[in-house]
């Protein structure tokens, strides 16, 4: 499939305006820049470079601009918005000590549904998930301290920075909780939706309340005139081939590397 057609070029200049954007502040390097938040400082999603530009950059040199971009963190991450110039940079970033991820760029091809599914989800603000994804980030990381999981949950407040119209989405249990959430970000002028970050309560798996966000999520996209509607999704992980069953397919690649 060719770049035109699966949308990739559009789709990496979205993340690429969308990590601008939602930056309390940005730093230009060779190939990309920095995006720093100093109020989530903790957030590793929220303070990276960035390159945007990989034929601007020598491979070689991007351990050298992430130390001095983010001298002032305890960890380094990295993400490369295009696969062959992210493929360039696994061999020198990897000796440099930092691990190395595929993110799969999945556009939907699919139908769009055309009513809300059981249990049907909607639009829904921070503070009503804000328990459940607490406590899926304390599942995730353990031995965190209670500052760290508090703003891996308030970092999403910036999201708001980063595409015209930014959506959570939400599908409740029958007793008024949300059991599974997603963001949505929409840009109507270029077409162009992302979700990102479906997550379920873990004592609500298997109940179709993911499917429920992600149908919400689809027809609200599809209704605000955006056709190029993507996701991205851990190339060596499990849900790309959950949604590969729900009419996405991949379209492109990039690369991301961390280091602690």
């Amino acid at each position: 499939m060719r770049a035109a057609e699966s949308g990739i070029q559009q789709i990496s200049a979205f993340m690429s305006g969308f990590a601008r954007r939602q930056a309390e502040r940005t730093v230009d390097l060779p190939g990309g820049f920095a995006a720093l938040d100093d109020t989530f400082h903790h957030s590793h999603a929220d303070n990276q470079v960035v390159i945007d530009d990989p034929a601007a950059l020598d491979p070689d040199t991007l351990a050298g601009i992430a130390d001095e971009a983010l001298g002032h963190l305890p960890f380094r991450m990295v993400s490369v918005f295009d696969d062959e110039g992210g493929a360039a940079c696994v061999e020198p970033m990897v000796r440099a000590g930092y691990s190395h991820m595929t993110l799969v760029v999945l556009r939907h091809t699919g139908p769009v549904p055309t009513a809300p599914l059981v249990p049907p989800a909607a639009e829904v603000d921070l503070a009503a998930f804000r328990e459940p994804l607490a406590r899926r980030w304390r599942g995730f990381l353990p031995d965190a301290e209670d500052e760290v999981v508090d703003q891996l949950v308030d970092r999403r407040r910036a999201r708001f920075r980063g595409a015209d119209t930014v959506r959570f989405l939400g599908s409740r249990t029958p007793g008024g909780d949300v059991a599974a959430w997603a963001d949505l970000y929409l840009d109507p002028a270029s077409g162009t939706a992302q979700i990102e970050d479906l997550m379920a309560d873990a004592a609500q798996l298997g109940r179709g309340h993911g499917d429920a966000v992600l149908a919400a999520a689809l027809r609200t996209a599809a209704a605000a005139g955006c056709g190029t509607r993507f996701l991205t999704a851990d190339g060596a992980d499990w849900p790309r081939h959950w949604y590969a069953r729900r009419g996405f397919v991949p379209v492109g690649r990039g690369h991301v590397f961390e280091r602690a």
